[in-house]
């Protein structure tokens, strides 16, 4: 696209430029002269800097500049931005950080993405990680980041964490509940359940430790974004999986639903070995009452076959729950030097209560033997019955 092109485009389609910042006195300004080339609709929020950010502010008259009195963290920064933004009758906002590492020409790469897209996106600059001067630590953090975004929304991406992105201000979810540099987590996997796509698009990135500060505290952010993503899959596992098989079930015919969301029928042996493993695992795990519920959400999670997992956990139905008590308390007694001799004792809960965390231990242990054992027989048993299906 052409200069010319990229300027009608976001003009046309409402787009602004949001540039959160705090204390990038180094970068700021040629982060906002480049962004310039292309548009000046163009909102900073300069987060409580206490540098000579306001003085470089003051030069650009013609850019919409808020000033907080102090720095609450970028999440907040944000959340004021897209609030501005969509006041100010803007639909979408591109984002990017002040600290000097994205370069204000890929712009044209996230408005030529939005104009192919049919539907609203919500699109993140994928870094490439790998190259020289890029610190260990930024690439461990976004695998482990891509990773927990897989998990919750079954999206995979290569970057999910770079600042640079596109947001479709009015797809977004509309209340958050994390200020700091999680925000940027939380608000991309709940756009996400909202059905909303999300996206990479190739951008280029600059480190440079002569003038980039980050304000990114390792211990204290790694520990918020840990409670973050914890929070996010108990949510993904008990509401947002369960709710998305309810509703393709209303979506679809019956004869469909049966067909693709419950038999499965085009898995493979190993899908179906799996499923059974898993569904065994779970009925043998110490997950009374959620064993139904979770044996569901991960099959839909790892797209195993859900009749065959969902058949598999009932190996725990009552008649068998006392042996499956007793071989749980014998395997768990040498790991917490626990009675072994419970054979003399009545197999009910009140034994369990009393040695929780013998039982505990013994059921983990029986549930991934007995797991393993299932998977490997069920599936040399498929593999001779029906070897066409590998």
């Amino acid at each position: 696209m052409s200069l010319a092109e990229v300027q009608n485009a976001i003009s046309e389609k409402k787009i602004c430029v949001l540039i959160p910042t705090y204390n990038n006195e180094k970068t700021l300004k040629r982060v906002i002269d480049g962004v310039l080339n292309y548009t000046e609709s163009i909102i900073v929020v300069n987060d409580g800097s206490t540098d000579s950010t306001p003085h470089i502010l003051a030069q650009y008259p013609q850019i919409t500049v808020i000033s907080l009195p102090e720095n609450k963290g970028k999440g907040n920064g944000l959340k004021t931005g897209f609030r501005a933004a969509k006041k100010l009758g803007f639909d979408y906002a591109i984002t990017i950080d002040s600290d000097g590492q994205h370069y204000p020409d890929d712009i044209p790469v996230f408005v030529e993405a939005l104009l192919q897209k049919k539907e609203d996106v919500l699109l993140i600059g994928n870094r490439n990680m790998s190259q020289d001067g890029i610190p260990k630590k930024s690439s461990f953090g976004n695998r482990f980041s891509n990773f927990w975004f897989w998990f919750e929304t079954g999206i995979k991406l290569e970057d999910t964490q770079s600042g640079y992105r596109l947001y479709p201000l009015h797809k977004i979810p509309k209340k958050y509940f994390t200020p700091k540099f999680e925000f940027e987590i939380e608000i991309i996997v709940r756009t996400a359940w909202r059905h909303i796509p999300v996206k990479n698009v190739p951008i280029k990135v600059l480190y440079d430790p002569a003038e980039r500060v980050s304000h990114f505290r390792p211990f204290k952010d790694f520990t918020r974004i840990s409670i973050l993503n914890t929070i996010l899959v108990t949510i993904t596992l008990f509401y947002i999986i369960p709710r998305n098989f309810v509703n393709n079930f209303k979506k679809k015919s019956f004869k469909r639903f049966i067909q693709e969301d419950v038999l499965e029928s085009d898995g493979s042996n190993r899908t179906k070995a799996f499923s059974i493993a898993l569904g065994v695992f779970i009925g043998l795990s110490p997950f009374w009452g959620f064993q139904t519920l979770l044996v569901i959400s991960l099959s839909v999670l790892f797209k195993l076959n859900k009749v065959l997992a969902f058949v598999a956990s009932n190996v725990s139905l009552p008649p068998f729950i006392p042996f499956i008590i007793a071989a749980s308390l014998f395997l768990g007694a040498p790991f917490v030097s626990g009675d072994s001799d419970i054979l003399s004792q009545d197999l009910n809960f009140e034994l369990i209560k009393n040695n929780l965390l013998q039982y505990v231990i013994g059921s983990f242990i029986l549930s991934t033997t007995f797991s393993a054992i299932a998977g490997i027989a069920s599936f040399l048993f498929l593999n001779k019955v029906s070897p066409e299906s590998n």
